[in-house]
């Protein structure tokens, strides 16, 4: 599902901070913005065929304080190891052509990002992800913006495409549920854009379109030692580097 977001000016109160570049912020006050951006998920119901999410976006307060966000992530239930270095490769080579030092930045904030604290793990394999950057000419951030929009297909469409009609058992479509089911956490309890969202009176059903059509919970569950499953849950509480 994608989601378009533009909003005209909107007042945000207590959960959000008015940003300068010298640091000020204006804690708690109500704070004027103008937000726009696009946000999309995919959760597919093969196993095999991973969730991605990708959002682009660009604040702005009444007093002139500007900000781009977002990023494009990957959350597999099972290694595909040649389409996770496609996926990283092509957002590498994305950045690369903006600013060689975006991908191991972004990569990095995709890491600390998407931990899940209470779990010891991330939500999926990373990608990209930057928030309040604002360090060079808004025309430049934004053609980077556009620039890993655009190549969403290209990071994501193969692997589709390879694994789109794979054949699955029950216990790996159970495994999938399992780890949605951490896909859920991460986002009602840590996500900024949820809570941002729930914060300042947005549309309830718009913000919470990320979440998958189904989940599971199982108490204390660990897979089986030198599994498929395990060696993805490795991944997710240990970062690889795909590229």
């Amino acid at each position: 599902m994608c989601k378009p977001l533009c909003r005209s000016w909107n007042n945000a109160s207590g959960c959000t901070r008015s940003r300068n570049k010298s640091g000020a912020n204006r804690g708690g006050d109500d704070v004027p913005f103008f937000a726009c951006g696009l946000s999309c998920v995919m959760h597919p119901r093969n196993p095999h065929c991973p969730t991605m999410h990708f959002n682009y976006r660009y604040f702005e307060t009444e007093g002139g304080t500007w900000w781009f966000g977002g990023g494009t992530d990957i959350t597999p239930s099972y290694i595909d190891e040649e389409y996770m270095k496609n996926f990283h490769g092509t957002y590498k080579e994305v950045c690369d052509r903006h600013d060689p030092e975006y991908y191991p930045k972004f990569k990095k904030w995709a890491d600390d990002y998407f931990l899940i604290k209470h779990r010891g793990e991330r939500r999926g394999l990373g990608g990209i992800f930057f928030d309040d950057l604002n360090d060079r000419d808004p025309d430049e951030i934004f053609e980077f913006c556009r620039d890993c929009a655009n190549n969403v297909v290209s990071a994501y469409g193969p692997i589709i495409e390879k694994h789109k009609n794979d054949p699955y058992t029950e216990e790996e479509k159970r495994w999938q549920q399992l780890r949605r089911g951490r896909y859920v956490e991460f986002n009602l309890v840590y996500d900024r854009g949820t809570i941002f969202g729930l914060k300042t009176n947005g549309r309830t059903e718009s913000i919470l379109m990320s979440l998958p059509e189904t989940a599971r919970w199982e108490y204390d569950q660990h897979p089986e030692p030198g599994s498929p499953e395990a060696d993805f849950l490795d991944a997710a509480m240990n970062p690889r580097e795909w590229v």
